[in-house]
């Protein structure tokens, strides 16, 4: 499960995907997104450590993509706040820690079966970037429209 500060993270990029070069401010994300400001302060500082976000300070500043986004994925973003997306230690790419009930982790198949699981899950995040996220918003928000607009007729 995400936690409520890797959720925020989401949100608050995918925000400033929408015009990724305008000066997004602290206090205008927060609002929009419903993200508390300080913990926004916080999110959004790890993300420009993490080379995701640029900023600026002063008259005219604010928080833009630092790298376009087509090249910001869930995986990244995942990995920065969660850490490891195995399910199991023992399948951990970056987060690898033996499991204490393992005899003999070359021939544990729960070890494999969780492996498959976090290759596939990792491929998939991989593919979601900012981009393709918008995209999806922007279709949903599409179908919503047009379904109100059949129910009106």
């Amino acid at each position: 499960m995400l936690s409520k500060k890797c959720k925020y993270a989401i949100h608050s990029l995918i925000h400033i995907a929408k015009n990724p070069t305008e000066k997004h401010l602290i206090k205008d994300v927060s609002e929009i997104c419903h993200i508390p400001k300080k913990f926004l302060e916080a999110i959004l500082l790890d993300l420009k450590r993490a080379g995701i976000l640029s900023s600026k300070s002063g008259k005219g500043g604010g928080y833009t993509l630092r790298l376009p986004p087509d090249q910001v994925n869930l995986a990244q973003v995942i990995r920065l706040f969660d850490g490891a997306i195995a399910a199991v230690p023992c399948a951990s790419l970056n987060y690898y820690e033996s499991c204490d009930e393992c005899e003999d982790e070359e021939t544990c198949s729960v070890k494999f079966a969780f492996i498959q699981v976090r290759n596939a899950t990792v491929e998939m995040l991989k593919n979601e970037t900012l981009e393709t996220l918008l995209k999806k918003e922007n279709k949903l928000l599409t179908q919503k429209r047009n379904k109100i607009l059949k129910t009106k007729l």
